[in-house]
Order: C-alpha cells, then structure tokens, then sequence
C-alpha cells in the first residue's frame, strides 16, 4: 500500500504568515518519510467536518505549484477538482503545466463539484446535478485530447474549442494520472470505469458494494478492473495514535485498496507527517 498526505486544513499555529514556511517543511519532510503522494482540496472556501468557512483556505493550482518547488519525487494532485470552477482548456493547461514544472509529477482529480454554498458565494457556475455530470464527461474528454497528439477543435454540448493546442505537452507519457472522485453508482463509477486511471472512496462497510458496481461497469465497458486503482481518503486527527492508524491501513486494505491518502487534521501538520512516517514501511507490506 502507498500513502499519501491530504492537506485540508490550512489553519495553523502562527497564522498566515507562516503558510509558506510549515507547508515547505511538511512537503519535504512527507517526502523524506517516504510518502508518495500529496494532495490538496480543491475549494476556496474551508468546507465542514474540517473546519468554519472563514478559515484558511488555499487555491489549489498554486498550491500544487508550490508543492513542486519544495519536492522532487511525490505525484501532487487535487483530492478533487470540481468540474464548474475552471473552464476545461484551462484545466488541462494547468495540470501541463505543472507537469513540465514539476519533471513529469502532476495528476488530475477531478469530479462533479458539490459546494453550492461556495459557488454561489464566489460567482461561480452551478448548474443541476445532471449538467454538472455532463460537463464532467465533456472535460474529461477535453483533457485527454488535449494530452494527446490531437490538436482539433471539440464540439461539445457545454462546451466549444477551436483548437485543442497544448504545449508544452506533458512530460507524463501518455498522459497525466487522472481520478475520478465520489462513489455515485451510475454516474461517477461508470465514469471511473470509461476514463480513469483510479477511484477515490471512503472507508466505510458499503466500500465493497461499491467496488462491485465499479467492476460491473468496467465489465459492461470491456475494461480490465484490475488496472483501476483503488484508493480512499481518512482523516488522522489529533491523539491518533500509532495502532489506530495502523487498524485503519489494515481495514482499507481488507476492502482492496491499495493507496490512502492521510488528512492530517489540527494546527501542527508535522506532527501527524512523523506519524505517517512511522508506519510508511508496515503500510507497504499490506
């Protein structure tokens, strides 16, 4: 199993103007414990279950880029992109982007969006639940072109390019890491299923229900299930301890994931990277 870190939570000792040197450290100290992988939300709001809405909360992109400068080995995506918050060329430009930058390192999480409270709040489009999964599909397709060796144009229903140009093209061969994130039965897996390299899901007893839907979609597709990879997300909050987080790695195992990615939750995020780093080498042999 691989562990990665989930940086969720912004609010720490020191306030703002220790963002920068703490996430540096966290970066390269994830890094050296063996991590490999970080993550970042990808909301401008703090949501709930983490924190009040008026704390910090970082954009995601330059975040990531940030990441980059700080690491040398670790895959950085979002945990996830919300579909409606950036058009798809853009989108696609800026995993390119931080691909190149980061000598072929960056992937792409993406899903259905959710925040309305957020959109809202900040100007953002949030259609229907049923355009929002349409746009998925479109931008899904609009990345993988523009990831590609085709450059023409894409007509889609929510969404006109009239040129797909991307370059510098990504270092990453033949394309970026792509997750879908969310555990909707008829749309999300089978979009997982039809386009994506991995799933993102909670631990939890209707994990294996889950699982089944997506190996029946990846059937009814003709896709191999065993070249999806399955990974969940689970918060480590403070007073964790050592067995406790072990039992959650044995539990995600038991349900067939092989990557968690650890959201450390409280003001000292190193604390809980030292934690990881105690177990990074049990983890992989799970």
């Amino acid at each position: 199993m691989e562990l990665g870190i989930h940086l969720a939570n912004f609010t720490y000792d020191g306030g703002p103007q220790q963002l920068a040197p703490t996430l540096a450290r966290v970066a390269r100290e994830s890094e050296a414990v063996g991590v490999a992988r970080l993550t970042v939300m990808d909301h401008l709001w703090q949501i709930g279950g983490v924190g009040p809405v008026e704390n910090d909360m970082l954009e995601a992109y330059t975040t990531l880029g940030f990441l980059a400068a700080h690491t040398e080995k670790v895959l950085l995506h979002t945990l996830v992109t919300g579909v409606t918050y950036r058009a798809p060329g853009l989108l696609a430009k800026q995993i390119s982007t931080l691909d190149v930058l980061s000598g072929g390192r960056a992937g792409l999480g993406i899903g259905a969006a959710w925040n309305e409270e957020e959109s809202l709040g900040l100007g953002l489009d949030f259609p229907p639940t049923k355009e929002r999964f349409e746009r998925l599909e479109e931008t899904l397709r609009i990345c993988l072109q523009m990831w590609s060796d085709d450059e023409g144009p894409f007509d889609g229903e929510h969404y006109t390019l009239a040129r797909t140009l991307n370059s510098p093209q990504n270092l990453t061969r033949p394309r970026p890491y792509l997750m879908i994130g969310g555990g909707g039965e008829r749309k999300t897996l089978r979009l997982v299923a039809q386009y994506a390299d991995a799933c993102n899901l909670g631990i939890a007893p209707v994990t294996a229900h889950k699982l089944e839907v997506l190996q029946r979609h990846c059937d009814d597709l003709g896709r191999d299930y065993a070249t999806v990879e399955k990974t969940a997300i689970a918060g480590i909050p403070p007073g964790t301890s050592r067995d406790d987080l072990l039992g959650t790695l044995r539990e995600a195992a038991a349900l067939g994931f092989t990557v968690v990615y650890l959201m450390p939750g409280g003001p000292d995020p190193l604390r809980m990277v030292e934690l990881v780093g105690s177990v990074v080498e049990e983890a992989s042999a799970l």
